[in-house]
């Protein structure tokens, strides 16, 4: 389907051309790689008396565009206040959120407050009045790009968990400053499968040669999708997909909760290495008892079953 937002003349042409010709909405959007919803909008908005026009739709587009209001919702007097409100009785902008749409208060998105906080653009207050004062929101300095395909892009199927086949993958690290060691670690979404690898450093070519020799000892026919942040150590995504023959979508900006899988089993593999652990300790063999030890372990999410159990019942052979 294409992504484009608007549609051009050329394409409204066309939408008149297929209605005149009978051709239903579906098959016009079918025909023009778009959605149908799309189609559908845009012949009930911009059509006069039932009939579609595209001169006139086109007319109708550029005025609606003239006289959509250019005030952003930071000037609303009203959503400031409540915001503000909420703040200064030290709620966290998830809960402002939460609590107001549970009253049936319409509210801008907790991600938003936070960016409006780190703008400046909330009167006499800012991020140090948060409780963690916007620390878990501070980048690691390893930076970030912004190509690639966004989770919204991925099918909907995939937060089902019904098939194996869609990982995550994340990187755990040293310590601070001690080590540039750190692990490697992905994740089968539906059976919680463990795969880690060592790595020297957190660099695209070092996560590239992870991937491969995690995914190639375990059958490309078991991978069909990979979800992992913007961490410039997965900059190697393109050769990822040529490689194996699979879609790589990247999770937004601070939502671990878009790979929640990954992100618990990290927790689980720090009980074997606590935080300020320096991973040049350990070798790939120390790694693979404890990634064996996880993946042999019973979950509840599962009846009780382990998630080498879940994935060897489901896993394709090639």
């Amino acid at each position: 389907m294409s992504h484009q937002k608007h549609f051009s003349i050329n394409e409204r042409n066309c939408i008149a051309d297929y209605l005149n010709k009978g051709k239903s909405l579906r098959n016009i959007a079918i025909l023009l790689q778009r959605d149908p919803s799309s189609i559908c909008r845009e012949v009930r908005r911009n059509s006069i008396n039932g009939v579609y026009n595209p001169a006139k739709a086109n007319d109708l587009y550029i005025q609606r565009l003239k006289e959509r209001p250019t005030n952003h919702k930071y000037e609303d007097n009203n959503l400031i206040a409540i915001i503000l409100q909420g703040l200064l009785q030290d709620w966290s902008p998830e809960q402002i959120e939460g609590r107001n749409k549970l009253e049936g208060i319409k509210i801008i998105s907790f991600g938003t407050i936070y960016r409006w906080l780190y703008q400046g653009k909330l009167p006499k207050i800012t991020i140090e009045n948060l409780r963690h004062k916007g620390k878990r929101r501070k980048s690691d300095g390893r930076g970030s790009f912004q190509l690639g395909k966004p989770i919204s892009k991925r099918p909907k199927e995939i937060h089902k968990r019904a098939t194996i086949g869609d990982w995550e993958g994340d990187t755990i690290v040293s310590s601070r400053g001690k080590s540039k060691y750190c692990l490697s670690t992905f994740v089968e979404r539906k059976s919680g499968l463990l795969k880690s690898v060592l790595m020297p450093d957190r660099t695209a070519k070092r996560m590239e040669q992870a991937i491969n020799m995690t995914f190639s000892d375990l059958g490309y026919e078991n991978i069909r999708t990979l979800t992992v942040d913007r961490g410039k150590e997965f900059a190697c995504y393109n050769e990822v997909e040529k490689k194996l023959g699979i879609d790589v979508y990247f999770a937004d900006p601070y939502c671990a909760w878009q790979k929640a899988s990954c992100e618990n089993t990290n927790g689980l593999i720090r009980q074997y290495y606590p935080k300020k652990y320096c991973f040049n300790k350990t070798t790939q063999i120390e790694l693979d008892y404890v990634v064996e030890r996880l993946n042999n372990r019973p979950r509840k999410r599962m009846g009780y079953r382990t998630p080498s159990e879940v994935f060897n019942e489901q896993k394709e052979v090639a």
